[in-house]
């Protein structure tokens, strides 16, 4: 009852206990994927115009998130974490997720990556990055919606350990698609490993 309650406070006033500060903590610094160098980084609100001309770029001159959302996310920064790859000064990528330890859940609000970088591993290190935030928060799964006709990421997911839970009817804002729920299970992952 204690323990209920206390989850419920810190909900209430969005209060994170250290652990959730040092792990969602990210010193900007350089990565490696597929042999190449990118600079990763917390989005900051200056990304954010970037960030809408990422999205225009990959769904047909649509902004499906607008700057006060992604304002709006990236205000909360005792339960978000939202995260950039940068090349030559250009930012090619992001990733966005919402870490909840009353539902033991990370869920990724959004991720993007500009066409001309994708197939490149950037969004596969941008989830694999949450994955294990997740696991080093001790949550229970990782989260995400994909569009139904959005199969080339369904199967970048997959790839990864996501498994399809269910799909939400008329999901998406202004065309009403449906969305396939994806959900990866920490447990799961542990016991691959072993």
């Amino acid at each position: 009852m204690l323990k209920k309650f206390k989850n419920w406070y810190r909900q209430l006033f969005q209060i994170q206990d250290a652990k959730y500060q040092d792990v969602l903590d990210i010193k900007n610094h350089e990565v490696q994927i597929q042999k190449v160098a990118y600079f990763l980084a917390k989005a900051q609100f200056t990304d954010i115009p970037e960030m809408l001309g990422i999205e225009r770029a990959v769904y047909g001159g649509q902004t499906p998130w607008d700057s006060s959302a992604f304002a709006s996310e990236l205000r909360r920064e005792t339960d978000r974490l939202y995260l950039v790859l940068r090349r030559h000064d250009r930012l090619l990528a992001f990733i966005g997720c919402t870490f909840s330890e009353t539902k033991s859940d990370a869920h990724i609000t959004n991720i993007a990556v500009v066409p001309d970088y994708q197939n490149r591993g950037l969004g596969h290190f941008l989830i694999a990055v949450m994955i294990k935030k997740a696991r080093q928060l001790e949550l229970n799964q990782v989260s995400l919606e994909v569009r139904l006709s959005n199969v080339r990421a369904q199967k970048l997911y997959q790839d990864l350990g996501f498994k399809k839970a269910g799909i939400k009817k008329g999901y998406y804002f202004g065309d009403h698609e449906d969305a396939v729920d994806m959900v990866i299970t920490i447990g799961d992952l542990e016991n691959a490993k072993a």
